[in-house]
C-alpha cells in the first residue's frame, strides 16, 4: 500500500493532473462504508469517488470516508446529492478539496458552482474556517489565502440539454473538468437502461473529444475496462473503472454460483449508478 507523504496534503495534486498531470484511473465508492473506503484506497487508484448522490451518505459518512482515505495517495473526490450551495459549504469546510456536482445543464448553473466554492470577493462560500477540519482547525494559517486556488469543481453533463450547452459550460471559468454521466445520459436521448446502445457511446466519444478541444478535462465511469482504456484513448483525463458495491456483487455472486448456489444475476459491468 502507497501513504501520501505529509508535503502533499495540502494544495491539489488531482487538479494539477487535470491540468497537466497523467491521466487520473478511479474506482466509485458506493458502499457508504469508512471501512470499505480504506479497503479500496490500498489499492492504489489515483482518485475514489464518494457518492453523495446515488449511495446513502451524509455529511458524518462522507467525513468518515475522507478519514479512512486520508493516508492513501487516492485523492477523494466527492460527488454531492445536488448542486446547493449549502451543501457545498459543508463540504468544503469537512475538507473536501474535488467536488462533482450532477444534474448541470448550463454556464449559468456552472457559475453559480463556481461562486459557491471560492471565498468573497471572488465567490459566495461562508468564512468559518476556523472551526473546520478544512484549515484543520485553524492550524493552516494560510488556508483562507489559498483554499480558492486548491478546490477543483468537475461538473456532471448527463443530458441532451446539457450538450447542446457543453462548449458554454467548458467556458466558464472556475470548471476545471466535465463528467459525462452514461445513465441518465442515455435516459435522456431515449435509451433508458441502455448506456451501452450506439448512439449514445457516440455521444460521450464526442462530448468528451469536445469538452478536450474547450481546454477542459473531460471524464466519465465505466465498469468495463476495454471501454475505459477506449476513453483514456481518445483523450479523456479522468475515468472511473469500477464500482465497489458493483465488484462486490459481481465477486459473491460469482462464487456463489460456483458452488450451485444462489439466483441473483450477475450485473453486467457497464450497469451502475452513473
Amino acid at each position: 500500500m502507497t501513504f501520501a507523504h505529509p508535503d502533499t496534503q495540502f494544495g491539489n495534486p488531482f487538479k494539477l493532473a487535470l491540468r497537466d498531470g497523467p491521466a487520473q484511473v478511479g474506482l466509485w465508492l458506493s458502499l457508504a462504508s469508512d471501512y470499505a473506503a480504506e479497503v479500496c484506497a490500498t489499492a492504489g487508484f489515483d482518485w475514489v469517488l464518494i457518492d453523495g448522490e446515488h449511495a446513502p451518505n451524509d455529511v458524518r459518512s462522507v467525513l468518515a470516508q475522507l478519514q479512512a482515505v486520508a493516508p492513501y495517495r487516492s485523492h477523494p473526490v466527492v460527488r454531492i446529492v445536488q448542486g446547493d450551495a449549502a451543501v457545498i459549504k459543508q463540504m468544503l469546510d469537512i475538507g473536501v478539496r474535488t467536488l462533482l456536482v450532477p444534474m448541470v445543464d448550463t454556464a449559468e448553473q456552472a457559475a453559480a458552482l463556481v461562486s459557491a466554492m471560492r471565498y468573497p470577493p471572488e465567490g459566495t462560500r461562508g468564512v468559518g474556517a476556523a472551526v473546520a477540519r478544512a484549515s484543520r482547525w485553524n492550524a493552516r494559517t494560510d488556508y483562507l489565502a489559498k483554499a480558492n486556488d486548491e478546490v477543483c469543481l468537475i461538473v456532471q453533463a448527463e443530458s441532451v440539454t446539457a450538450l447542446q450547452n457543453l462548449e458554454a459550460i467548458c467556458a466558464v471559468e472556475g470548471v476545471e473538468g466535465v463528467f459525462i454521466g452514461p445513465a441518465d445520459l442515455a435516459a435522456s436521448m431515449g435509451h433508458r437502461g441502455n448506456p451501452g446502445h450506439p448512439e449514445v457511446q457516440a455521444a460521450i466519444d464526442g462530448a468528451i473529444r469536445t469538452i478536450q478541444s474547450c481546454g477542459k478535462a473531460a471524464g466519465t465511469l465505466t465498469g468495463d475496462p476495454a471501454m475505459g482504456r477506449h476513453y483514456l484513448s481518445l483523450g479523456a483525463r479522468f475515468v472511473a473503472v469500477g464500482i465497489d458495491v458493483s465488484l462486490l456483487a459481481q465477486a459473491t455472486r460469482k462464487l456463489a454460483r460456483d458452488f450451485g448456489l444462489g439466483s441473483g444475476p450477475v450485473a453486467a459491468p457497464s450497469s451502475g449508478p452513473y
